[in-house]
């Protein structure tokens, strides 16, 4: 599937997709890892979607679509309960999709692997359920949210398929996306990925590895605001090379 072509690039070029990497959204007072936004500041950078002709759709849709002008992937990592109270309500007002990555193995529990800042509750089976119902794509980050670059074989297997396996039985439909947790990657946790049967992954920024398996994706915090997020975007178009296969 040909990649879009980039309106500011020179004739022949190809960008990679634009994917926008969303965690919490609630109160940012004591968020020493930059992961939330308030959702006043999520409503002001969808609307700079909306007004730029850029529309908020789920990664499987924006891989999807034969012509991928004017999409960008919206992705929450982690599965916060807050996505449900806060960043639902403004996607639906835009008429965004989105996808959340959540932890089968954390159900109901909390951000136990940060060390700093608040514990921040977890979407519990029936919060997953309700975001599926309402059309968000449900994508796999692990069970738990470990490096999958330091376990062993045995616990990256499960990682990986387990976790596919427990959301398709929750949500009652496939599961075709990952997300690695903290980004990081190499061959070994591209390759489990691959095996366990996933259409596309997402890290942060893969570096050399290059497939629809690494999807590069950019940050947004709550500092970024209108001119920041022009920047990003430009930005991006400019860094990213095309990703093989897409």
């Amino acid at each position: 599937m040909a990649a879009p072509v980039d309106p500011a690039a020179p004739a022949g070029a190809r960008t990679a997709p634009w994917i926008a990497m969303y965690h919490s959204v609630g109160d940012c007072s004591d968020d020493p890892y930059r992961i939330t936004v308030t959702p006043d500041r999520l409503d002001l950078q969808l609307t700079w979607l909306a007004r730029r002709g850029l529309r908020g759709v789920s990664v499987a849709d924006l891989l999807a679509a034969p012509d991928r002008t004017g999409l960008v992937a919206l992705t929450f990592d982690d599965g916060y309960a807050d996505f449900v109270t806060a960043a639902l309500p403004a996607l639906k007002r835009h008429g965004f999709g989105a996808t959340v990555f959540v932890l089968p193995g954390r159900l109901g529990g909390d951000n136990a692997w940060d060390p700093l800042g608040p514990r921040k509750p977890l979407l519990t089976a029936d919060g997953i359920r309700e975001v599926a119902r309402a059309g968000i794509e449900i994508g796999s980050h692990g069970l738990t949210h470990v490096d999958l670059t330091a376990v062993d074989d045995l616990r990256l297997k499960a990682e990986v398929v387990e976790s596919r396996a427990a959301l398709e039985e929750l949500t009652g439909a496939p599961v075709d996306g990952f997300c690695y947790p903290y980004g990081t990657i190499d061959q070994r946790a591209v390759d489990a990925v691959s095996e366990a049967g996933y259409a596309y992954a997402c890290a942060i920024d893969p570096g050399p590895v290059d497939s629809r398996l690494a999807l590069p994706r950019v940050h947004i915090g709550q500092n970024d605001t209108a001119v920041r997020l022009f920047l990003k975007h430009r930005l991006h178009r400019l860094r990213r090379r095309p990703v093989e296969g897409i």
